[in-house]
């Protein structure tokens, strides 16, 4: 998975120069490719331990209860100073990540993933986004949107807005990655998952 991430960045990188992009942009990537290659090689040059791998558990489906604890998990993006564009990591978000998508393999299909939480999205609309790489990645890869830029360019929005700066001394133009577009077509993808509970047991509401 890290070495498609690789790949992917290696492709971008090369776009954007030949499309003359911007150079931060190209710097970001090659940084964050950087970053992916020294992780690959600590994970290959650390010592293996004798035991059972995953797929040698014979799993063929998982229930994933409070799946908000999962949602911090990489996405990169060419925005700049965007709010609402979380790129947080956490390892066990890039674990379960992978899970998933074994599942799929062995399945034939995105099926056999359930996702049980009260707060799918509670902080920024990436969190949705990574739901949905989750969920299904296979959907977003046959549309050409496994790559949040993608999806944020075909079901978001980037607002400036003046806003309180944090100090509270004045206010400031602020922009935010805060709006949805295409709603129906984002509600129609979105209700193709049908292994996914979103559950409120304090409101005993289920979606």
């Amino acid at each position: 998975m890290i070495q498609r991430q690789i790949n992917d960045l290696i492709h971008g990188i090369g776009r954007s120069k030949l499309e003359q992009g911007q150079n931060w942009s190209v710097k970001q990537m090659e940084s964050e490719k950087k970053k992916l290659e020294a992780e690959l090689k600590r994970l290959h040059d650390a010592p293996k331990d004798n035991i059972i791998n995953f797929e040698e558990l014979g799993v063929d489906a998982i229930y994933l209860d409070e799946a908000h604890y999962y949602k911090n998990c990489a996405i990169f993006s060419k925005m700049r100073n965007v709010g609402g564009v979380g790129q947080s990591k956490a390892k066990k978000a890039s674990d379960m990540l992978m899970k998933p998508q074994y599942i799929e393999e062995i399945n034939g299909g995105e099926k056999g993933v359930v996702f049980a939480t009260g707060t799918p999205i509670s902080n920024s609309m990436t969190e949705l986004f990574v739901m949905q790489r989750y969920l299904q990645n296979k959907a977003l890869k046959s549309r050409g949107l496994k790559h949040f830029d993608s999806w944020a360019a075909q079901f978001g929005e980037v607002v400036s807005a003046l806003e309180l700066a944090p100090e509270g001394t004045g206010y400031r133009i602020k922009s935010r990655f805060a709006k949805l577009t295409n709603l129906p077509e984002l509600i129609w993808l979105i209700g193709l998952i049908h292994h996914i509970i979103f559950v409120n047991l304090t409101k005993r509401h289920w979606i």
